[in-house]
């Protein structure tokens, strides 16, 4: 997620807005953004109900929790981009960014 942060200027540069969702609560994601220095890009709570986001999608394990997901979803709802990582892995901007600049502006 900080390597998404210092990446904001380029997503900027593609009239991309970048957000960060989990399935955990909002007090519990306000206590991780602190610890990573604060993001400037929204982290939203798919808490309640529990992952509705995530399964929507096809990230949420039926442990409760998610895959790291990068979603690229277009201005008129279509999905575009989907990059599955294992939770432990944690996925660049760069690549992300080379796969939306053909329909991101």
């Amino acid at each position: 997620m900080p390597a998404f942060n210092r990446a904001l200027p380029e997503f900027d540069r593609l009239n991309t807005q970048v957000l960060g969702i989990s399935v955990d609560s909002v007090p519990c994601n306000t206590a991780w953004e602190q610890s990573l220095g604060n993001l400037n890009y929204p982290l939203l709570s798919d808490f309640w109900p529990h992952g509705k986001v995530a399964d929507q999608y096809g990230v949420l394990r039926a442990e409760g929790f998610t895959e790291r997901a990068v979603i690229g979803i277009d201005k008129t709802g279509i999905v575009r981009y989907i990059d599955v990582h294992n939770i432990a892995e944690v996925p660049e901007p760069g690549p992300v960014i080379e796969a939306i600049k053909p329909w991101a502006k």
